[in-house]
């Protein structure tokens, strides 16, 4: 009996400490950030007499393994704000100095690094803020997050500003300062309250924590979570700093298939101006890409295309503004990829020079967002590429908690009168509404949208429509996604994988959270997605039916298994191996197929980690086996070296092909120091036929002022013979007037 009373009373300790946290998790978090008149020196070192002033924000809760207690190695922040700079000072409190730093580059991934980030919504949307992070050797990132921080597609790293920060490492903690200009954020004249949140990765505890508590069921990036802090005084209109960005590239080239070479001078620059508190206005003129990362390259057993992610500067703020209209995955009206690329007169997709644009962007007020950019590219008349002029613009109201109705209006105009353009191409325009919802505690999200589109001989149904709704919870998550794109809809502009379908996916997820033992968590889904075509009278063409199981340890090793069912009634032959030359599976014709998938995740903070993933079964009407992964070895902090392998084999019965499909890339990166870094991407891919090797060096001599000479070769892959090579050399300055 004695047992069973004590048996009671720890069961009515726990109970009563999980209301607790339940109820702490509701209190308000804030604190106050103070006004001082002195600039603070940034050496990573809080021994100014102002940081004994300031105000500390308080307990970190833990995230990761655990999400109902208070972080076992706290972390203390504290912030003061003079007329110009927010200075940030930080104490991270670890278990030693063993630190995980794979990389000294700029702009590095949280996950599998020591670090901490901190996430600023200024306009108290809970939509979009600023994410500003640094790592023990204080490297930086600085981050844009839009969509409410759902996912990571509303992640943008490639953003730049200029801000200082330094850290000093000491035996059991790290400590760190920040000095962040105002003109960085965008926010309300006189604005007294920010909403704030900070996540930080602890790679020697293996523990994930946040200042306000996140559910391990939501993403440590949504911004529905986050307390507030409050400024002492008001904050003024922000100043109107200009930003001049001139670049002079040298290139040289030679096409080994026509067996020509080519040397010219690039000049061009880029302008950036802050308009009030609230809106950024971005110029270019003959603006040069040639620094940007090359794109990895894929195995493509799909018949349609796949889209990539934009990296281009020019691009990158407020992009959500633009490209976040539509489905993003099969049906996004604007998809800024698009411009700088054309068609020739052989029907081959090539570079179309871009001679200049405009792009406004921001927040008009606290609720009302408007984006609009003009981009003129060139014509070629030895290619037949003809001019034109690419606008949008778009205006996004929040509603109630964190949703928000979007408008906008594309135009794709030719601007020229080639004689060789077919007048069906002259002119291209969409307009549309979007809703996307997101309930207060992101239990509840979604989108629904309605878009049309002109053109000459247009028809009255060229529209696209969608709805998603989600509902995520604990142990439950719910989804369902229904898309409509006409087969007369257009978006030159923008990336529609498909046309003349409706598309339904649902998804049901069950959670799992073990109390005890070395599992965190696991789950077990069911997604069945079905296609129809409105033009073969709504004959269904397409089925997935997947089942997945999922399971994460506490020392972040994933792994788990997939099975999926898949129909496929073909409208047009086709050939999976994208063998030149070889006979298609014939169309009007239907395919059931099984397969078998399988993977595993080890730890990405060990100093060698890997993913691998294998997979078999039916495929059309034959077999497919696949076999691929990455490994990674960290040489911290300065080398990184990574192979990616992936493995198809693709057996068809005669008469149709089979082949053995290779994708091989291996990386090399070392970053010397804070300021220069070197990486070399080499991919091998014969479905392809092409062996593509990449290699940049970096200086940044002075904040966001770079030198680059940029390699690259190409060759075919069965004779080694020679595609094209060149050899950039750019050299960029940041000017703030």
């Amino acid at each position: 009996m004695k047992n069973v009373s004590v048996l009671k009373l720890i069961i009515g300790l726990e109970i009563l400490l999980q209301v607790t946290l339940t109820s702490a998790q509701h209190q308000e978090k804030k604190f106050t950030v103070k006004h001082i008149t002195e600039y603070l020196t940034v050496d990573g070192v809080l021994d100014e007499a102002a940081w004994e002033s300031a105000e500390s924000i308080g307990d970190f809760q833990q995230y990761f393994p655990a999400d109902n207690v208070i972080a076992e190695y706290q972390t203390d922040i504290k912030m003061l704000v003079n007329d110009d700079i927010l200075y940030v000072g930080i104490k991270v409190n670890t278990p030693g100095n063993k630190y995980i730093i794979s990389s000294l580059e700029r702009d590095f991934r949280a996950t599998g690094n020591d670090n901490i980030s901190l996430v600023f919504d200024t306009f108290n949307d809970g939509n979009n803020a600023f994410l500003f992070g640094i790592n023990p050797l204080g490297v930086r990132r600085e981050v844009l997050i839009s969509g409410g921080g759902q996912d990571l597609s509303g992640f943008t790293t490639s953003w730049d500003i200029k801000w200082k920060g330094e850290s000093k490492i000491y035996d059991d903690y790290y400590t760190a300062e920040m000095a962040i200009p105002l003109t960085s954020f965008k926010f309300a004249e006189g604005e007294t309250k920010w909403r704030f949140q900070s996540y930080r990765f602890d790679m020697q505890s293996n523990e994930r924590s946040n200042w306000y508590r996140i559910p391990q069921n939501q993403s440590v990036i949504n911004l529905a979570f986050m307390g507030d802090m409050y400024f002492e005084k008001p904050l003024g209109r922000s100043r109107t700093p200009l930003a001049i960005i001139p670049y002079i590239n040298g290139i040289t080239d030679k096409e080994f298939t026509t067996n020509s070479s080519t040397s010219s001078l690039k000049v061009g620059g880029d302008a950036k101006l802050a308009i009030g508190n609230g809106m950024n206005l971005d110029i270019t003129l003959n603006p040069d890409f040639s620094n940007v990362e090359v794109d990895e390259i894929f195995t493509n057993l799909t018949r349609f295309e796949v889209n990539l992610p934009e990296r281009r500067q020019f691009f990158i703020d407020n992009n959500d503004l633009f490209g976040g209209f539509g489905n993003n995955d099969d049906a996004s009206p604007f998809f800024s990829r698009r411009i700088g690329i054309a068609t020739d007169r052989l029907g081959n997709t090539v570079q179309n020079d871009i001679l200049g644009g405009i792009r406004l962007s921001g927040k008009l007020n606290k609720t009302l967002r408007l984006g609009f950019l003009t981009i003129q590219t060139d014509k070629n008349v030895e290619q037949e590429i003809a001019s034109n002029n690419n606008l949008m613009f778009a205006l996004q109201q929040k509603v109630f908690s964190r949703s928000n109705i979007g408008i906008f209006f594309i135009n794709k105009q030719r601007t020229g009168s080639e004689d060789y353009f077919e007048p069906e191409n002259s002119y291209n325009r969409v307009v549309g509404i979007d809703y996307n919802l997101a309930s207060e505690d992101n239990v509840w999200s979604g989108k629904f949208y309605t878009h049309k589109s002109f053109q000459p001989g247009d028809s009255e149904d060229s529209y696209s429509a969608g709805a998603l709704l989600r509902r995520n919870t604990r142990f439950w998550n719910f989804a369902t996604d229904l898309i409509y794109v006409n087969d007369d809809f257009r978006s030159d502009l923008g990336f529609i994988r498909r046309k003349d379908i409706i598309r339904s996916t649902s998804s049901v997820r069950r959670l799992f959270w073990p109390k005890t033992g070395k599992v965190n968590n696991h789950s077990i889904e069911f997604t069945p997605t079905l296609i129809w075509r409105p033009t073969l009278d709504y004959q269904k063409t397409d089925h997935e039916i997947g089942v997945s199981y999922r399971v994460t340890l506490k020392d972040f090793t994933e792994f788990g298994a997939n099975y999926n069912n898949n129909y496929i009634f073909l409208a047009l032959p086709f050939d999976p191996t994208g063998t030149e030359g070889a006979l298609k599976l014939p169309a009007n014709q239907a395919y059931t197929f099984n397969a078998v998938n399988v993977f595993y995740n080890s730890n990405s903070a060990e100093t060698f980690s890997f993913r691998t993933r294998a997979g078999l079964g039916k495929f059309y009407t034959g077999k497919r086996y696949s076999l691929g992964g990455e490994a990674l070895l960290r040489i911290q902090p300065k080398v990184r070296l990574s192979l990616n392998i992936n493995y198809d084999k693709i057996e068809l019965p005669d008469p149709y092909p089979s082949a053995d499909l290779w994708l091989i890339s291996p990386r090399i990166e070392i970053t010397f120091s804070k300021s220069i870094f070197w990486s070399s991407v080499f991919q091998y891919s014969n479905q392809r036929d092409n062996l593509g090797i990449n290699s940049r060096l970096q200086w940044r001599f002075a904040p966001l002022s770079d030198l680059f000479i940029v390699y690259n070769d190409n060759y075919f892959v069965n004779t080694i013979e020679p595609k094209f090579r060149s050899l950039n050399l750019k050299l960029s300055y940041w000017l703030n007037i």
